[in-house]
């Protein structure tokens, strides 16, 4: 299944609904070259949870959590990160009652215990993004968005 997406405006249109569908202990591996609209991407989603406060990339801190939405976030950056996953202590988010955005997360999707979506967004040679999806596990949780990008307008 591919979405394509014109704009970041686009791209954040479809982060937020793609957060209508999140529930707690979900895990969104977002994976795309620099510049491909990871933290656009992320903006929306947060905007889907309700999250009204500045989304930044977390690139140099790691992890930043938000807790005012509808569920509690865990955005991740994990691009500077080298080794096992199961070194960094992320386990409590993983399998906590909140939802993980990890950008550049296949760095470490080999590591980890937990089902994941992973959201590839690819970006083209005229300015524009697309979308495709993948799981390990999560098969529920797949079909469900699918079904919301064959929706998708």
């Amino acid at each position: 299944m591919t979405v394509y997406l014109n704009n970041d405006d686009q791209t954040q249109r479809f982060g937020k609904q793609l957060a209508s569908l999140a529930k707690p202990g979900d895990i969104f591996i977002l994976t795309g070259e620099l510049g491909a609209g990871k933290t656009t991407f992320s903006k929306g989603f947060a905007k889907g949870l309700g999250i009204k406060q500045m989304i930044k990339s977390p690139t140099y801190t790691l992890i930043r959590e938000y807790d005012t939405g509808r569920l509690p976030l865990y955005h991740m950056d994990v691009y500077r990160i080298e080794g096992d996953a199961g070194d960094l202590g992320l386990e409590e988010y993983f399998d906590g009652d909140g939802v993980c955005l990890i950008e550049w997360g296949e760095i470490i999707k080999d590591s980890l215990d937990n089902d994941f979506i992973e959201i590839f967004l690819h970006k083209t040679p005229e300015d524009t993004r697309f979308i495709t999806v993948e799981h390990r596990g999560a098969k529920e949780r797949f079909n469900q968005i699918t079904d919301m990008m064959a929706a998708y307008d």
